[in-house]
């Protein structure tokens, strides 16, 4: 795999965030046209229940993700606890939010303590905290 880098660090599983997504706004916006020609048929209730069903698939494809994603983050906070108290004997400043906390994740050790303490301080948006990282600190397993 190549050097993580901030330009690199995104990962986008194509099947998924791609096939799946058009996959699913075809079969919605398909469900409602098809609904829409069976108003005042027999075929209605059927049309119905397809447009039913394509509103789950798309809503469980949102919470699938949305899930998986707050799961890792705690997992990451954690993480991010446990290295900021094993380097400087104290927690993590209780104002840094959970998506500011993922994002320091990134920084090496040496540059750790410094950036959270700055990103309390100067309340550095998400974005603005992985771009002050100077020495990437990769991070595989994310999905």
């Amino acid at each position: 795999m190549a050097q993580q880098t901030y330009a690199t660090h995104r990962q986008l599983v194509p099947l998924y965030h791609y096939v799946l997504s058009l996959l699913i706004l075809a079969t919605l916006i398909g469900s409602f046209v098809n609904l829409a020609h069976a108003i005042g048929t027999p075929g209605l209730y059927s049309a119905s229940l397809i447009v039913a069903l394509s509103v789950a698939a798309a809503l469980l494809m949102t919470f699938c993700r949305t899930f998986a994603l707050k799961a890792q983050d705690r997992a990451i906070r954690a993480e991010e606890q446990l290295r900021h108290y094993v380097l400087t004997g104290k927690l993590l400043d209780s104002r840094l939010s959970v998506k500011q906390i993922v994002s320091l994740r990134f920084a090496s050790d040496t540059e750790f303590v410094p950036l959270a303490r700055r990103a309390a301080d100067e309340n550095l948006a998400p974005e603005a905290i992985k771009k002050a990282v100077a020495i990437w600190r990769p991070d595989t397993y994310r999905a």
